[in-house]
């Protein structure tokens, strides 16, 4: 660009035309009517207050240090942390994108600050210096134009203050700005900055929405149809977005997809202001989804750190037709348990309970945590991963580091180093409780000091102890559509891209050991889960109907505490004896002596000799002795012992064959039985017995006469 003076005016235009104007946008109303209403998005012309006090404060602890012989403006001391006024999440939002927006151009603001001669000021002391670049970028944003002051708005001294002195400077200013802009030879201020920061920033504004559907408030199919009615149209994909449109995700099937030029749009429909859906990055909805495909009907979840709310109300809401307990840990004040339980009444959240004490600060044994059989792990992390670190730091509570990080692209070895051991800390503690079978590890990060290191380390030490089954790594399933066999990596990776923000995700689940290990219940809760015992209890559901027809159906029964039910009753079928057997034995023995029970009621009544045998023809039968009745227990109490300690086994008898000959009475022909007799050839050493004189046939010597309901066959 040429640098005479002659160009200064249209280069002022330049950036005046940089901001956007009004304009207008249509989406159906809200009641679903095919007519269309505009919505007019006025252009920014000011913050309240508070804002400018909040993005000055959150400046102030992120902004770029210089070294001692380049700096020229000074700021204030940045050792205490900001406390930041809240007002709502929105408020927030504006603070931190405008704290993030001068941290990008804080070069450019203190060049025109030095080059107007506005700065230094003896009237304005260096902790007010972060205000005063703030507010700067502000201005130039506005195209140097006064700021609307809101009637229910307070006012802030230092921020009337700041502002009536830079808008006595405004001509100088934008003086100011021109000039920098044709030193840097730039079209508008975005490409004063480095290609690397503008490739991300560009990249973060073309992000796709990420939205998931609280299904405590609303149905799949009521969305989409509600969807359908304002105007939007579904497509397969994300690279097919077209305006108003959306998409499912390939992962999580409560996830959608907007393009991101409708984002204030989205954010006025009642479908967000009703908590319907809810705006959150994708990495989460991961989590929460592997975590859910691990757990049985029953089953309890342990959040390690509390985060963000919508992260835990989206867990809530995936165990809506369980009996699952969440438990969130480090909810330190009564203040933020207040907050938190408002926050999840307004989503519908009902099993959630929070714990004050930190995760690490809670014994493996606790008592409250004894059915937790998951850990969702969400660590603090570098978060380079994320596509807008602002919504990040919002919806998770993170650090506002994260946003100097992001600018410089890299984080201190310092800080990655404390992360990773701080990860592998919290990782290596939630493995040594007892009675959880699974851990979800999710982080942001791009780092592997941060990701596989982190678990290598945790699977190589061994904390869980010897008594324990250890963990291994599995591929996780993020859904119950998701097919667990598709996946053959042990780590899911997501790079920073255009389409999707970065991701890391381990699932460690327990080794299985022996059968002893695993609970009947459990195996029959997760095989109902997963709808392999369908006929049974189809069949348990026509018995209860038999025995009580005139029953109500309860509401458990359509849910899965209907099937937890069954499977109880089932489990209790099971574990009642047979009071039919003489001796309790186990399941192969008890069953193998029915069938012989059987087999000896089959068997014919042998007929009865005309004369009595005699005692010398007929082997000696062996004698019991009777034993005392102490001997009678200590025998049952060995076979109960040896019911817990021999394996199921198959057992084989095998029967000597008697095939001995009879004559009826009414004088038939001799038959040869083809069937052979349970008893009665051991006292011959396996040879049939003589027949006795007079023609008859005697039936084989028995050591105990069987009564017998019918003839052979």
């Amino acid at each position: 660009m040429p640098g005479s003076k002659s160009n200064l005016v249209s280069l002022h235009e330049g950036v005046t035309n940089d901001t956007s104007d009004l304009r207008e946008k249509k989406i159906s109303d809200e009641k679903g009517s095919v007519e269309k209403r505009t919505m007019t998005l006025i252009e920014k012309n000011g913050y309240h207050d508070s804002v400018y006090i909040n993005a000055a404060k959150i400046f102030q602890g992120i902004h770029t240090k210089k070294l001692k012989d380049r700096v020229l403006v000074r700021y204030g001391d940045d050792s205490v942390s900001p406390m930041l006024t809240v007002k709502n999440q929105s408020f927030l939002r504006i603070s931190y994108e405008l704290a993030f927006n001068a941290l990008k151009y804080q070069d450019l603001l203190e060049e025109i600050l030095l080059d107007s001669c506005v700065y230094p000021c003896h009237s304005i002391v260096n902790e007010l210096t972060s205000l005063l670049v703030v507010m700067l970028y502000d201005l130039q944003e506005r195209k140097f134009q006064a700021r609307e002051i809101f009637d229910e708005d307070e006012p802030v001294a230092e921020v009337r203050k700041i502002e009536h002195y830079l808008y006595s400077f405004k001509t100088k200013l934008a003086a100011a700005l021109a000039r920098c802009r044709i030193k840097h030879d730039a079209y508008s201020i975005e490409y004063t900055l480095p290609e690397a920061i503008r490739k991300q920033v560009q990249r973060a504004s073309a992000l796709p929405l990420c939205v998931w559907i609280n299904t405590f408030k609303i149905s799949l199919q009521d969305v989409f149809g509600d969807l359908k009615k304002k105007g939007f149209t579904r497509v397969e994909s994300v690279s097919d977005f077209n305006r108003y449109t959306y998409c499912m995700d390939q992962h999580c099937n409560d996830v959608v997809f907007f393009p991101s030029s409708l984002k204030e749009e989205l954010l006025n429909l009642d479908l967000f202001a009703d908590c319907k859906l809810l705006l959150q990055d994708k990495s989460r909805s991961l989590a929460v989804h592997s975590a859910q495909a691990l757990l049985n009907m029953d089953d309890d979840v342990i959040v390690a750190h509390a985060g963000s709310h919508l992260t835990i109300a989206h867990m809530s809401a995936l165990t809506i037709h369980s009996m699952t307990r969440i438990f969130v840990c480090g909810v330190k004040s009564s203040a933020k348990a207040a907050e938190l339980k408002n926050l999840f009444g307004q989503m519908g959240c009902k099993n959630i309970q929070l714990i004050d004490e930190d995760f690490t600060e809670i014994e493996p044994t606790d008592s409250r945590l004894q059915n937790a059989k998951v850990v969702l792990l969400l660590p603090q992390c570098s978060g380079l991963g994320v596509g807008n670190p602002v919504d990040f730091i919002v919806n998770e509570h993170g650090d506002a580091g994260l946003l100097r990080d992001v600018f410089q692209g890299c984080v201190s070895e310092d800080k990655l180093n404390t992360l990773a051991e701080r990860q592998l800390h919290d990782l290596m503690h939630a493995m040594k409780f007892t009675k959880v079978q699974a851990i979800v590890y999710c982080t942001c990060s791009v780092y592997p000091e941060e990701n596989e290191l982190v678990v290598k380390k945790a699977l190589e030490s061994r904390v869980e102890g010897n008594k324990l089954q250890p963990y291994r790594l599995i591929p996780p399933v993020f859904s119950a559509c998701s097919n667990p066999e598709a996946s053959t990596e042990t780590f899911f990776k997501m790079e920073p891209s255009e389409t999707s923000s970065g991701c890391f995700l381990a699932v460690l689940e327990r080794e299985k050991g022996s059968s002893d290990n695993v609970s009947a219940k459990d195996i029959l809760a997760r095989a109902a889960s997963k709808g392999l015992l369908g006929d049974l209890l189809v069949e348990e559901s026509k018995e209860e109907e038999k025995e009580q027809p005139k029953a109500t159906q309860h509401r458990s029964d359509i849910t899965a505490g209907g099937t937890k039910l069954k499977i109880a009753k089932l489990l209790h079928r099971q574990a009642v004896p047979n009071t039919k057997a003489e001796v309790s034995l186990p399941k192969a023995v008890g069953n193998v002596q029915q069938k012989t029970m059987n087999l000896t009621k089959s068997l014919p009544q042998l007929k009865k000799p005309r004369k009595p045998v005699p005692t010398s023809a007929l082997p000696r039968a062996r004698k019991r002795k009777a034993r005392p009745a102490s001997a009678g227990r200590a025998r049952v109490r060995k076979a109960r012992a040896e019911r817990k300690r021999l394996a199921l086994k198959t057992v084989d008898i095998v029967l000597p064959p008697v095939t001995p000959t009879y004559v009826s009475q009414q004088g038939n022909q001799p038959r040869t039985s083809a069937r052979p007799c349970c008893a009665g050839a051991k006292g011959w050493g396996g040879r049939v017995p003589p027949p006795p004189p007079g023609g008859r046939t005697i039936a084989p010597p028995l050591t105990k006469v069987v009564k017998h309901p019918r003839p052979w066959l």
